[in-house]
């Protein structure tokens, strides 16, 4: 009876040998998911790096040579309202742009007080194209609601992957995908739900839809990094997690209701601030001008031309070099000709950063400015750190390029 029972308990443990094995496995197998995953994401934040640098060229090219052109433009002519439209599709690129570079981890995050109704009717008016007909946007938003402290362009995000996922839901036949953007006021309903939003006010921010809803047993999952129940080729799984990690790190939550057949409505609690929002800056208004002497370097030759044409027009005196090379051979043989350098940070050869060091051997006082698309390897803190006075971001629109030579110059 003893060796039925040892025959029984050598099986058992067989068994459970196997089982552990079955885990092990299926646990290996969701880590190698994971880590390919991880490796995918990390070469397409790459991809996207080289690919922002490249249009953020083209796109300054767009943005300088229409801003010159609007300069001519008559007054109140229908030319000088299609110019205007051209800026302001340039500046949806822009904003484009830095979403790509966030997503790279390419950009710093700047948190500022904003109003986000705008944010959102402008991101409703971009998706609007890109989502076929037979799924209807509708919108109500407040127009009153307060203050939150966020970066613009994480705002647009958010919206952009909720709206995308309530579209992705009733892609088979069709909807209705519902935006609200309202004030809301939370009380503290209990002190032992972990879950329960802080007491306070908020900007609720509701994307709702009219698709299969979510079912009960992976409602709890859906905000782990790399969980989709899209098929290959419709999604990486991290943007639910992404939009979780930045409303959290606002101080605030995202909450989800659904039930399966009923649609799924996701709510974005933003808190609400006192501080007044800044205002924009517009392409508008007085131009900071100068006559000082200035060494421009691109190796791009129609941004070269283009930073010498534009900031000629505001009185200063403009070198062009499109080597970095011939640039500091320039200033090696002419080092007290020149007032400022700007230069552009990726060139082949020799970079913006190597020169603005050997520049600055030459002549510690020369102010520098370091103009990039993106920089996978130098910082703001580490160029300031070798004695360049500004960091500015391409692509360079007038005001904002006008605005930094004064800075460099008159805090020099």
């Amino acid at each position: 009876m003893s060796k039925i029972k040892q025959e029984i308990q050598l099986n058992d443990d067989l068994l459970k040998e196997i089982e552990n094995r079955k885990r092990l496995e299926a646990d290996k197998l969701q880590l190698e998911i994971k880590l390919h995953q991880a490796y995918k994401l990390e070469a397409i934040g790459t991809l996207a790096g080289g690919i922002a640098h490249d249009f953020n060229n083209i796109l300054g090219a767009i943005l300088g040579y229409t801003t010159l052109a609007k300069d001519e433009a008559p007054p109140g002519t229908q030319l000088e309202k299609d110019l205007d439209s051209v800026l302001i599709a340039a500046q949806r690129a822009k904003d484009l742009i830095k979403q790509i570079l966030i997503f790279s981890r390419q950009s710093n995050v700047e948190l500022i007080p904003l109003k986000i109704q705008h944010l959102v009717k402008e991101a409703l008016k971009m998706l609007r194209s890109s989502i076929p007909a037979t799924i209807e946007i509708k919108e109500n938003i407040d127009s009153y609601c307060g203050t939150v402290m966020a970066d613009p362009t994480q705002v647009h995000q958010i919206l952009i992957n909720l709206c995308t996922n309530a579209y992705h839901a009733m892609e088979e036949k069709g909807g209705v995908i519902s935006v609200i953007l309202k004030t809301t006021a939370i009380e503290l309903k209990s002190t032992t739900d972990p879950h329960q939003i802080e007491a306070g006010n908020y900007a609720e921010l509701v994307v709702s839809d009219t698709g299969p809803g979510i079912s009960p047993d992976i409602l709890s999952k859906i905000f782990d990094p790399y969980f989709t129940t899209k098929e290959t080729g419709k999604g990486t799984g991290m943007g639910l997690s992404i939009v979780h990690g930045i409303i959290t790190g606002y101080g605030g939550k995202i909450t989800v209701d659904s039930q399966p057949g009923q649609g799924a409505s996701f709510h974005v609690f933003f808190p609400l601030v006192q501080q007044e929002t800044e205002p924009d800056i517009k392409e508008v208004g007085d131009i900071p001008k100068g006559n000082e002497r200035i060494l421009f370097v691109d190796d791009e030759e129609m941004l070269a031309d283009m930073g010498k044409n534009m900031l000629e027009r505001i009185g200063y005196e403009v070198t062009v070099r499109k080597s970095s090379l011939e640039a500091l051979q320039k200033f090696q043989n002419q080092p007290d000709q020149f007032d400022l350098v700007i230069t552009d940070l990726t060139m082949p050869g020799m970079t913006g950063y190597e020169l603005a060091r050997r520049i600055l051997q030459i002549r510690p006082n020369i102010p520098i400015i370091l103009c990039t698309g993106y920089s996978a390897t130098i910082s703001e803190e580490q160029a300031k750190a070798i004695g360049v006075k500004e960091f500015a971001l391409k692509p360079l629109v007038r005001n904002d390029i006008a605005r930094i030579i004064r800075k460099a110059l008159d805090n020099d």
